[in-house]
């Protein structure tokens, strides 16, 4: 795998930076916190998502970057002869192959899965593989001997085989478990074979008993069926009894509602005489009804004339009064007409102010804004100039007496000391005029003073003028309100003379006290009236009072003749009740006692049902009796099986740390031959895992500092080797992160120089540290800082030598996240 380089947006830190990796020894430089770890999280987080990321996915953003802005890392690499460019964003994630336009993963799941695929690690693999730290290469040393063989079996994988023994032995426990419930919950085998041999006597019972209650059934129903005849012959003639006892009671119901009938129009006829006496009084005295009410409608008529007059007169009064209050209202707005006359020349006066102060206002703040976008653009100019200026002059510095003059592109030769300082000089001139402009801008961000004031006398006075505006509306509805006025009281003059007309047209002569007398008096008489015509009514039905009562005697007398024929056939019928009672209890006896038989044979078939499911039952029992046996028989294999597995995955772990010394020891020997140039060929480990440099064959007594860090190197470099041979990916990737410490100068230069030895091993070489000393030996130096103001970090290209001049910083490289 090799990195070409990498892009990073909004992510932590970094707004905007781009680097471009290149083959050869990297160093990547900068305080703590200045964002150079982060660089190393974002490579991570482009193969493998929010998992290789530190916190949660919120804290990935930028913290002053806008509310929509994009959180993006694009990572371009080679792998296995292909080029992949990966785009990853916080919702969103593209992987291209070759340059093509068309991802060939689009979601982030399969972008993540289709990375971690041709890659061949998984995220613990990958930074295992390619990343080391100084704890890492520390870790070794500090760990105890059980320890270093539990901390190599992790990094290199074989603690998945711990943890498949172990999901075995969890299935072989749950196994046991089952086959131990299985065990518990099953039945008895005897008990099974004793029920089954019970159900089947019981089903030979039932059948014999069922067999003797048929016998009693067929006896009995005999016996009921012989008795139906007489049975049936007393039932018919109790049922022409009890019919000829209903039919004499409903005739002697209609015999008594007939007599009923006959009192009833015997009353009515001594009413009608009664009415005879009592209907000529009433008639003479009704005579006086119609005159009565004649006179009443008059004084009816009178009386809504009178209510009509007093009407009127209250509406005069009310006229009165309101045309009053408007006169009153009409004198009060006389002085409207003048009012709008001065508050129209105020308004006049007012705008023409408002115009000429906002006419110098525009005219001021135009100039101030005129100033600033000047002192603005003269700064940003300085700025390009300063910049020009400084890469000149760093060019004139790195080729001296060689550089090409910047107006006719000859070599300077002796003229280079005065272009150069023509170069400085200029230099200082542009910045000492960018610091004035700076502060001309500064004071310019300000609103002036005299500004502030024209905005307060402006608006005053476009206060002053909206009260004026107010005041003359109101004015103005004075006006129209005077005209009102004089409209409504010419209409209440209309209404006034209006009422004084009817009030002239209305009749008098009402008299209250003979309106109630005469109203009582009607009542009266009308009630009169409603009895005559009630007993006039009665009188003229007594003509059908009289025939009525005739129809009823006749039937009357039908029905009591209908009685006494009922209860002559009655009598005739001759039926004994006791005789009737004796052959109820012969049957009901007989019927019973079938009944009994049939329920008899009922039960007892349903005995011999229930003793063919108990048998059903008994052998279903059974059944399943074997079939939990045949998986008890299964269970108890796969337990077998289990614990077989358990032995071979203890074997194969075993088998595998006892290679994993000759192997490691192998791999890191290679390395410490090439890194030492032949002087050391063989590294070993004992058993207790600790490094031994093998010197002409023999273990080396005593290693210096030195040696201590170049055997952690390499260790560390088989370690990976092995991870990568594993995957099925070639190493050609190293990144090593802080891995200095707190080594002395002479140490870190050894480790720099065994570095620039894996030349021919490593393709890239990426180290991070906040180590400035270690840039000269390094082939390519990126510089990354915080930029407080800012607040995000800066990286820069910058040459491996150091320099105490900031401006040696390559600024054209300069990205911004």
């Amino acid at each position: 795998m090799r990195l070409i380089s990498l892009r990073l947006q909004n992510f932590r830190q970094h707004v905007d930076t781009r680097i471009v990796f290149e083959r050869g020894l990297t160093g990547i430089i900068g305080p703590n916190g200045s964002g150079k770890s982060t660089l190393l999280e974002a490579i991570a987080w482009s193969l493998y998502g929010t998992p290789a990321a530190r916190g949660t996915r919120d804290s990935i953003r930028f913290s002053r970057a806008a509310p929509r802005a994009s959180v993006k890392v694009e990572l371009e690499f080679e792998l296995a002869g292909h080029r992949y460019r990966v785009l990853r964003g916080l919702t969103n994630a593209e992987v291209f192959l070759d340059g093509g336009d068309v991802p060939i993963a689009n979601t982030i799941t399969g972008a993540t899965e289709l990375l971690q695929r041709r890659l061949g690690m998984t995220r613990s693999e990958f930074f295992h593989t390619y990343f080391t730290g100084q704890k890492e290469l520390d870790v070794m040393a500090m760990l105890g001997p059980a320890e270093r063989a539990r901390f190599l079996s992790r990094v290199l994988g074989y603690d998945r085989i711990s943890g498949a023994q172990e999901i075995a032995r969890e299935r072989r426990r749950a196994l046991v478990a089952e086959i131990n419930g299985l065990k518990q919950g099953m039945p008895d085998a005897d008990a099974i074979w004793r029920s089954v041999a019970d159900a089947e006597a019981r089903l030979a019972v039932a059948r014999t008993r069922a067999a003797e209650a048929e016998v009693a059934r067929v006896t009995t129903a005999d016996r009921l069926a012989a008795m139906a005849p007489q049975w049936q012959d007393a039932q018919a003639l109790r049922d022409q009894m009890q019919q000829l006892q209903a039919e004499l009671r409903v005739a002697e119901s209609e015999a008594m509602s007939f007599a009923r009938d006959v009192d009833r129009l015997d009353m009515e006829l001594e009413s009608v005489a009664v009415a005879h006496r009592e209907l000529a009084p009433l008639r003479e005295a009704i005579l006086a009804l119609p005159p009565a009410r004649v006179e009443l409608a008059a004084l009816e008529q009178l009386a809504a004339a009178d209510a009509r007059r007093q009407a009127l007169m209250e509406r005069v009064r009310t006229v009165a009064d309101d045309d009053a209050k408007l006169a009153d209202r009409a004198v009060r707005l006389e002085s409207a007409p003048v009012l709008e006359r001065d508050t129209q020349l105020q308004l006049t006066t007012l705008r023409g102010s408002l115009s000429e102060v906002e006419r110098t206002h525009e005219s001021e703040r135009t100039a101030w804004v005129r100033d600033r976008q000047e002192a603005e653009t003269r700064l940003e100019a300085l700025r390009a100039q300063y910049t020009e200026l400084a890469a000149q002059r760093e060019t004139l510095e790195g080729l001296g007496e060689e550089s090409p003059c910047p107006t006719c592109g000859r070599p300077l030769g002796a003229s280079y000391r005065s272009v150069l300082d023509l170069l400085v000089e200029q230099v200082e001139t542009v910045r000492i005029d960018g610091n004035y402009y700076r502060q001309r801008v500064e004071q310019l961000t300000a609103v002036p003073a005299a500004i502030e004031a024209m905005d307060e006398q402006r608006r005053t006075v476009q206060a002053e003028l909206t009260a004026a505006e107010r005041r003359l509306v109101r004015i103005q509805a004075a006006l129209v309100e005077a005209t009102q006025v004089g409209e409504q009281r010419a209409q209440l003059a209309a209404r006034l003379q209006q009422a004084t007309q009817e009030l002239a047209t209305l009749p008098h002569g009402y008299d209250a006290l003979r309106h109630r007398a005469l109203r009582d008096e009607v009542v009266r008489l009308q009630e009169l009236d409603t009895r005559a015509a009630r007993v006039g009514g009665m009188v003229e039905r007594e003509d059908s009072t009289r025939t009525e009562r005739a129809r009823a005697i006749a039937v009357r007398d039908a029905a009591r003749t209908r009685v006494v024929e009922l209860e002559r056939q009655r009598a005739a019928l001759g039926m004994d009740e006791g005789v009737y009672l004796g052959v109820r209890d012969a049957h009901e006896r007989a019927s019973g006692e079938a009944r009994r038989a049939e329920l008899d044979a009922v039960g007892a078939a349903g005995e011999a049902d229930r003793a063919r499911t108990a048998l059903e039952s008994a052998e279903q029992g059974r059944r399943d009796l074997a079939r939990l046996q045949d998986t008890l028989d299964t269970l108890e294999q796969n337990r077998r099986l289990h614990d077989e597995l358990d032995r071979a995955l203890t074997d194969l772990r075993t088998d595998l740390n006892f290679q994993l010394r000759p192997e490691l020891a192998e791999i890191a020997s290679g390395f410490l031959d090439s890194l030492t140039d032949g002087r050391y060929s063989a590294l070993e480990f004992d058993e207790d895992y600790r490094v031994l440099v093998m010197e002409e064959g023999l273990p080396k007594p005593v290693i210096s500092g030195g040696e201590e860090d170049l055997c952690n190197l390499v260790l560390r470099l088989a370690i990976s080797q092995m991870i990568a041979e594993r995957a099925g990916q070639a190493f050609s990737l190293l990144i090593l992160d802080e891995v200095f410490g707190s080594l002395d100068e002479a140490r870190r230069a050894n480790v720099v120089e065994l570095l620039r030895h894996l030349h021919d091993r490593f393709e890239q070489v990426i180290v991070i540290t906040h180590i400035e000393q270690v840039r000269e030996g390094l082939d390519r130096v990126l510089l990354v800082r915080f930029d407080d103001t800012r607040g995000c970090s800066v990286v820069h290209t910058s040459a491996p030598a150091l320099s105490a001049d900031p401006l040696d910083a390559d600024p054209l490289s300069e990205h911004d996240a």
